[in-house]
């Protein structure tokens, strides 16, 4: 049986708790950060985690995760 391939993109942007959860950091944090509010910049400090119905998706795209 052959390997199965890691989705790259995936790869780079989740990471793996303890508890085969999968966390992310918050989008839209680049660039444009005149026109958001202090409050939306604070909140995007913080990371989330995938959603419970998505999970399933990123085990087939992180497949040794």
């Amino acid at each position: 049986m052959p390997k199965i391939k890691t989705n790259r993109g995936a790869a780079k942007r989740l990471r793996v708790t303890k508890n085969k959860k999968f966390k992310f950091s918050k989008t839209k944090r680049r660039h444009i950060l005149e026109g958001k509010s202090p409050k939306e910049s604070r909140q995007m400090r913080a990371g989330t985690y995938v959603h419970k119905s998505d999970e399933g998706r990123m085990h087939q795209l992180l497949p040794y995760a």
